[in-house]
């Protein structure tokens, strides 16, 4: 009867070893990385409420169209402060020169005055 008391206990012993189950995967929020930061000064895509799409990229402007991407205007942006901006362009349809300034109004807001008085406001795409 020892025997087989021993053959028993050694069972249980394996069998209870074998039934391992794999380790558990643990969820750690990362603090503080979550919200995404918007981007500094006036880089990126803007849009006028009528859909026409400017880009700022690296002192580089341009103006195209959102259906058939046709560039309407283009030119260079200096950062004259991080809230303003003077853009000197050429008009592609008026084959016209003009300087426009705008103010970083809030980060996706942009108020723009042109050399003739005009007014209009960018909205940050994307």
């Amino acid at each position: 009867m020892t025997r087989i008391a021993t053959w028993f206990a050694l069972s249980l012993a394996a069998l209870a070893a074998s039934c391992q189950s794999a380790p558990q995967e643990v969820y750690r929020p990362v603090y503080g990385s979550a919200a995404p930061v918007a981007p500094a000064g006036v880089e990126g895509s803007w849009v006028d409420p009528n859909g026409i799409v400017s880009t700022f990229s690296g002192g580089t402007f341009s103006t195209r169209t959102t259906d058939t991407n046709q560039l309407l205007a283009s030119g260079n942006y200096t950062n004259v402060t991080p809230q303003l901006v003077e853009i000197n362009m050429t008009s592609m349809v008026r084959k016209t020169q003009s300087k426009v300034n705008c103010a970083l109004a809030t980060p996706s807001q942009l108020n723009c005055t042109t050399d003739s008085g005009s007014q209009f406001s960018l909205t940050r795409r994307g």
